[in-house]
């Protein structure tokens, strides 16, 4: 019923900064919550940051001040700005967005972080 499609993750040197992409699309809603998650090798998949359509935004305290979420005012299209980053924000990169009952998640684009 609805699909997800991220897009810029890669390859990026520590202290680089990278711009995330989430795009929805078929049987849309203009009422939803949008998050970005992410899971490292071995490790659970933890939420980042998410936001509402009514423009309420939050980031998990750890990254505060380097990840930040946006929409494009124009579009569906969710953003994930990430700034100053480390190694350790190595990680598959996931897009979910719940609406009507139902939740979806997207494909996953990695992100790594490593000189």
């Amino acid at each position: 019923q609805v699909q997800l499609v991220e897009s810029g993750g890669g390859l990026v040197q520590p202290g680089g900064s990278l711009r995330l992409s989430c795009e929805p699309s078929g049987s849309i809603s203009d009422v939803y919550v949008m998050a970005w998650y992410r899971q490292a090798p071995g490790k659970q998949r933890e939420l980042v940051a998410r936001i509402s359509s009514g423009g309420l935004t939050e980031t998990v305290e750890s990254l505060k001040g380097r990840f930040t979420i946006s929409r494009d005012s124009m579009k569906n299209t969710v953003y994930l700005q990430m700034n100053s980053l480390k190694p350790e924000d190595t990680a598959v990169y996931f897009c979910w967005r719940s609406q009507g009952g139902k939740a979806y998640w997207g494909q996953g684009t990695q992100v790594t972080v490593s000189s």
